[in-house]
């Protein structure tokens, strides 16, 4: 049975916990735990990772009551095992199953599939990577389903694969995630790598065991999803350093954790974007500032090793927030050369109004890695927002919307291949150029209606060093036949509320006002039926 058919199969069992009162929230850690050890018993890997008495034989052979409590007692005894790993996934884990028929069903159902891919002459039993691959997918399912909000900000992964084909990571390279989630960018970097070396078949012994225990480092603040992550690493071959629990750590990129990691050659990220203001602060940047996405842009580029690259996903904002947030971009751009900025359709999130991008850097020049004044001279941008279709369930996100923006890209990793401004008709497009105006029409008008432009140093210092960077015409505000549904024009109208919400709070921080804004939000608060948040800053 190929993955696909599993992974439907495996997302089918989420009936049977909903019908046993088991939340959205929960299916994917129910399932991840079993998928877990049946993996384990699967490959044969069972002797290197589990104790005996705790693994999958030992769960299938109980029955009723007795099978729901040695399941019980078996996360405890996980939760405490020597192996660092496991001890990590299990720790403080509890089944949310209280229904001993439902676990039942559950453990016959998963054990009864079909575990095997047919090839040419027998039958080939699954491999690590295969139930890793099941595994992402079960959690890419999880992003999907609306009602659980666990996929709200969930990278989609044609972007992910795209913006690590573009920073070729290599074997002996340290990559990190300061925002890990379920490890998802560390996870395709491992795989480009395999792909380049014969599954590392190529590479010698010390190498390899480099990639396995040393080159990927995460950071994730929330137990939970780290606990999803580490299997997913595990599951892909992905160990990480068996004193610190694996490749994905727990903490805090904006505290002490985050100082501790060491420097990187590969950052590959989408730092959360939901609430802006964070109390999650607590490291001393050297711009304070109590917007945690700027806070995590100054992480990345000075975590970086002279010569690293980065690509992220940041949302709009960080383009163009004056104060602190113009300071920060200056910094960024002295120190790295910005040399492309991939403004992103709206849609592709399951926030469907949040407008984000990605931006790719490198640590100092090409020329020379030690760099710290001046690094950026030139900085190209590809539009795929402007006049492109509405993308959502009925209109998915995949690499084929991507392929123009990889062509000028070019091959090499650091942005230095050779470009040329242009591109006007791509998959997508709402407004298409007509080919004979651009045979026709003088270049340097034509030039107005590209997708891909390059834009000097000095052009953004005199927008105050502002990356909002646009030049298309948007149809859509004046053509009602190309308005996004209502459901995305409202999330998007409440996204740009809310951030001028909290730069007016910080205005009157910055102004001496704090018990008046917090007074403020306080009122909101009150509003909405939230949580009264303390104003950072305030007395």
């Amino acid at each position: 049975m190929n993955n696909n058919d599993l992974v439907a199969k495996l997302w089918k069992m989420c009936d049977t916990l909903r019908d046993g009162g088991v939340s959205y929230q929960n299916y994917v850690n129910e399932l991840a735990t079993l998928l877990f050890l049946k993996m384990t018993e699967q490959t044969g890997t069972e002797t290197d990772l589990l104790p005996q008495g705790m693994r999958w034989n030992d769960l299938k052979g109980k029955i009723g009551l007795d099978q729901l409590q040695f399941y019980r007692n078996m996360l405890v005894q996980l939760g405490n095992d020597d192996h660092a790993i496991v001890r990590a996934i299990f720790q403080n884990v509890n089944t949310t199953i209280t229904n001993a028929g439902q676990l039942t069903e559950l453990v016959t159902t998963m054990d009864s599939l079909d575990w095997y891919e047919s090839g040419d002459d027998e039958n080939i039993v699954k491999t690590r990577d295969d139930f890793g691959d099941m595994y992402e997918g079960l959690l890419q399912k999880n992003a999907n389903e609306t009602k659980s909000g666990a996929g709200q900000y969930f990278t989609p992964r044609p972007l992910i694969e795209t913006m690590v084909r573009l920073l070729k990571p290599q074997p002996r390279e340290i990559i990190q995630d300061p925002a890990a989630g379920t490890a998802g960018f560390l996870i395709e970097a491992d795989k480009y790598i395999k792909s380049q070396t014969n599954d590392l078949d190529d590479l010698d012994d010390d190498t390899q065991e480099f990639q396995m225990k040393r080159a990927f480092v995460g950071l994730e603040l929330v137990p939970e999803t780290r606990r999803l992550a580490l299997m997913n690493c595990l599951l892909h071959d992905i160990e990480g350093n068996d004193e610190l629990g694996g490749a994905i750590r727990l903490g805090n990129s904006l505290g002490n954790d985050g100082e501790n990691l060491s420097k990187a050659n590969v950052i590959l990220t989408n730092p959360p974007f939901g609430s802006a203001s964070s109390t999650n602060i607590t490291r001393t940047f050297v711009y304070p500032t109590s917007n945690k996405q700027l806070c995590f842009m100054q992480h990345i580029y000075n975590s970086l090793e002279p010569g690293g690259r980065a690509a992220v996903v940041i949302p709009d904002n960080v383009l163009f927030e004056g104060g602190r947030g113009a300071e920060i971009r200056t910094d960024l751009m002295h120190k790295c050369n910005l040399h492309t900025i991939l403004r992103l359709p709206t849609g592709i999130f399951y926030a469907a109004g949040v407008k984000t991008n990605v931006l790719f850097f490198q640590k100092g020049t090409p020329e020379n890695p030690h760099q710290d004044k001046d690094c950026t001279t030139n900085t190209w941008v590809y539009d795929l927002r402007t006049n492109m279709q509405t993308f959502g369930k009925r209109s998915p996100f995949t690499h084929k919307y991507l392929e123009s923006f990889e062509a000028v890209y070019g091959d090499d990793a650091n942005g230095q291949a050779k470009r040329e401004e242009g591109v006007y008709n791509i998959l997508g497009c709402t407004t298409p150029v007509n080919d004979e105006d651009i045979k026709n029409t003088d270049s340097s008008e034509l030039i107005e209606n590209a997708r891909w432009r390059k834009f000097s140093r000095e052009f953004i210092k005199a927008k105050n060093d502002s990356l909002d960077i646009t030049w298309l015409k948007d149809n859509s505000v004046t053509d009602a036949a190309n308005l996004p549904e209502p459901d995305v024009l409202a999330t998007q109208a409440m996204t740009e509320l809310t951030e001028a919400l909290r730069e007016m709070n910080q205005l009157m921080i910055d102004l001496g006002a704090s018990d008046q804004a917090e007074g403020q939000v306080a009122l909101l608060a009150e509003e909405f039926g939230l949580e009264k948040k303390v104003i950072e800053g305030a007395e």
